[in-house]
């Protein structure tokens, strides 16, 4: 599958991984409070990890429907975050919905960056995949990424008591939805 670029504001640039990316990847990814809020984010996120997220997402995007589909967010030619949609197949069988994620650099939060790079890929899963819902879970002390889905129309559907396990704690989250 093709994935599109974005130009966005402020020499902001959305686009598929590349090999490349390794480097800068980790050197803004590996931050104990991005990885606070993010379930599969390790800390510290060293260059072997970058380098198996991304042959792990060149691999898949080979695929003619991929189940995870994910941007870099660029700017400068440096990776200062990344957003992406896993669309939830199962089997095979190509499903209606997918989940959301997304990660930002902490120089770069509080920028609109975010709020805009959500727009793109959602309007991308509705009108490029055909999904009629895309969901994000959401750690229940990160109120500005609720924020971010706020600002782009999703609604708050449920709260969900000890839905994850990370570094040994159980995680209340809220289920974020937009629908089509």
């Amino acid at each position: 599958m093709k994935i599109p670029e974005y130009k966005m504001a402020g020499g902001i640039l959305l686009r598929p991984i590349r090999k490349a990316d390794a480097e800068t990847l980790t050197k803004n990814i590996n931050n104990p409070k991005i990885a606070r809020y993010t379930l599969n984010i390790p800390h510290p996120y060293k260059l072997k990890d970058a380098h198996w997220w991304i042959e792990h997402n060149l691999k898949i995007r080979k695929k003619k429907q991929p189940e995870k589909i994910n941007w870099m967010i660029v700017k400068d030619g440096e990776v200062i975050g990344s957003v992406g949609v896993n669309t939830l197949t199962y089997s095979g069988i190509y499903r209606h919905r997918a989940e959301f994620g997304y990660w930002l650099a902490e120089q770069y939060w509080g920028q609109g960056i975010m709020p805009a790079a959500v727009k793109k890929v959602i309007t991308f899963g509705f009108k490029e995949l055909g999904l009629r819902r895309i969901e994000a879970h959401v750690f229940k002390a990160n109120k500005q990424s609720a924020r971010v889905l706020e600002k782009n129309g999703f609604k708050q559907e449920g709260f969900l008591k000890k839905y994850s396990f990370k570094n040994g704690k159980y995680i209340d989250e809220y289920l974020y939805a937009k629908v089509k």
